[in-house]
């Protein structure tokens, strides 16, 4: 997120923001890719951007509803929604993606707070 306010609005980030995610695993990794709604809005834009980002081929279906990865060894595991209030430690992740299902809630908030970025917050997965 810091890429979007502190570098293409040029603003701090804000004590709460709240846009979609993706989760997305390449063996053992996994990758929850988080985007404010002020810089991408729908789920397969945060794809196109990660895969840009990372150099994975990639192409929009027919529609543009969803980007596809090409290299199988890249799966999309779903998406959803955020809100991360910085002031009272708090993450909440909720509904789901239209191009690419609901989120795995498995282990994901001790896999979040595995990152010192997220010490000391609490995690609400619905």
């Amino acid at each position: 997120m810091q890429l979007y306010y502190q570098e293409v609005a040029r603003t701090a980030v804000p004590a709460v923001t709240g846009g979609k995610f993706v989760q997305i695993r390449n063996g053992a990794s996994l990758y929850l890719v988080f985007s404010p709604t002020e810089f991408t809005k729908y789920h397969a834009n945060i794809v196109e951007r990660f895969c840009m980002d990372k150099g994975i081929d990639g192409r929009y279906d027919a529609e543009r509803k969803r980007f596809d990865i090409y290299d199988t060894a890249w799966t999309i595991v779903g998406g959803g929604k955020f809100e991360i209030d910085r002031a009272r430690k708090t993450i909440r992740l909720h509904d789901d993606s239209l191009a690419y299902g609901k989120f795995d809630k498995a282990g994901l908030a001790d896999a979040m707070l595995s990152f010192s970025e997220f010490s000391g917050f609490t995690i609400q997965i619905e």
